[in-house]
């Protein structure tokens, strides 16, 4: 069964990397991940936002990529040190700090596809993603952290599990099975997971490849490619069987793509 999260949106998917800072918003001061960052990609008609979920010393979750604020705001401290409130006053003139609670309030139709950054994120994730299991997508580079904040959700019993995507360890064994060309293989490390999200390379290393995306398909599994910019490029992943596009530029990704 195919979850809300795919539904009723067209493919190819755009989603808005960390939400949209065009170049006159980050020269006013406009960072990723803000509420105005959130606010833009809805704007420019987005209908998914990938971010980032951290929590707060006081247990907030919150969006934000990085586990110290030293690139965004200049200050050293982690996020987890940081109390909602004292992060809230350091991203004022930035765009505004978003909770993952006001995200999902904020913007009843906007589709959030949520990184897990950290271990400890995952009860306030949890919590707060629970009652919009609907229109989220669950995902971390660690199986565990994924698998730890579904079953935090799960624990809240509203009855309906957030989409979910891959991490590290199940992208390696899918690629080590479609190497084998072993389908048996394929269909066992894509066993609920609803997408595979996944850079085109990896240093040298090549990801995303027809087979790759033919094999996912068979399994009724999505391919996302991160983080793509250049128009002639989505186009490209696309024909080549892409179903969506993560990319910093969603303003430019929807006029090329629609």
């Amino acid at each position: 069964m195919t979850h809300p999260w795919f539904e009723g949106v067209g493919k190819p998917r755009v989603l808005a990397h960390r939400g949209l800072v065009v170049p006159d918003a980050a020269r006013g001061g406009i960072v990723e991940n803000s509420f105005a960052a959130v606010a833009a990609a809805h704007s420019a008609g987005a209908h998914y936002v990938e971010s980032d979920c951290h929590v707060t010393a006081d247990g907030v979750a919150v969006l934000f990529h990085d586990h110290d604020l030293s690139r965004v705001t200049g200050d050293p401290r982690r996020v987890a040190d940081v109390s909602a409130r004292e992060l809230e006053t350091l991203m004022n003139g930035r765009g505004g700090l978003i909770t993952l609670a006001q995200a999902l309030e904020a913007f009843p139709t906007l589709r959030f596809n949520l990184d897990v950054k950290a271990k400890d994120a995952a009860p306030a994730v949890g919590a707060a993603v629970a009652p919009h299991a609907d229109r989220v997508l669950v995902t971390s580079f660690s199986d565990d952290r994924r698998r730890a904040a579904l079953t935090a959700v799960a624990d809240e019993g509203r009855g309906i599990r957030p989409a979910t995507s891959g991490g590290r360890g199940t992208i390696g064994r899918v690629m080590t099975a479609v190497s084998a060309r072993s389908d048996r293989l394929v269909a066992r490390a894509l066993a609920g997971v609803d997408a595979l999200q996944v850079p085109e390379r990896q240093g040298r290393l090549r990801i995303v490849t027809p087979r790759l995306i033919a094999a996912a398909h068979r399994h009724g599994v999505e391919v996302h490619v991160w983080t793509v910019n250049e128009p002639a490029e989505m186009i490209r992943l696309v024909e080549m069987g892409a179903d969506g596009i993560v990319t910093d530029r969603a303003d430019i990704a929807l006029d090329t793509l629609s």
